[in-house]
């Protein structure tokens, strides 16, 4: 039989990363083999950027806590070794390095992914992945109105010139 103390480190473990799920915004879970330790290291250097958590965690671990935050349907792709994305704040951010990764390495996949407690797919994932940045869509936006501006200010200039030769 195992020993308590183990059994109740393991439950420990299992508590913290439940909780973690639950405050997550973004949980991504990845298979990692195939990449080198230098590549690990530079993936988690990117992800600590934006404020995410890169882990390797067993997976009867990650299971356990899926089921104590009581979240279904990830259980098929706890199969290999699994590594596990979680960011409190932002699902962007991640996600976006994260493709960007995969782009480049053939070998890392996604395995799954929760957004905001809710199962997602790997497409799903992807397509989020894919959406341009909050700053871009901001610096999209004032193009947009300095354009309409400019355009006003041509036309109220026309209007004070025709006004003047006449």
């Amino acid at each position: 039989m195992a020993n308590e103390k183990i059994i109740a480190k393991k439950q420990e473990e299992v508590s913290k990363l439940a909780e973690k799920i639950k405050n997550a915004k973004l949980v991504i879970l990845t298979d990692y083999r195939g990449i080198t330790v230098e590549d690990v290291t530079k993936l988690r250097a990117d992800f600590r950027k934006s404020n995410s958590e890169y882990s390797v965690i067993k997976n009867n671990i990650i299971r356990r806590a899926l089921a104590e935050c009581k979240i279904e349907g990830l259980d098929d792709v706890l199969v290999g070794p699994t590594a596990i994305l979680m960011d409190d704040n932002d699902y962007l951010a991640p996600s976006k390095t994260l493709y960007n990764y995969i782009k480049k390495n053939d070998s890392y996949k996604i395995k799954g992914a929760i957004l905001e407690g809710k199962v997602i797919s790997v497409e799903e994932i992807i397509e989020l992945a894919k959406l341009p940045s909050r700053e871009e869509l901001l610096s999209k936006l004032a193009g947009s109105l300095l354009g309409t501006i400019s355009k006003l200010a041509v036309g109220l200039e026309q209007v004070r010139v025709k006004k003047e030769e006449n």
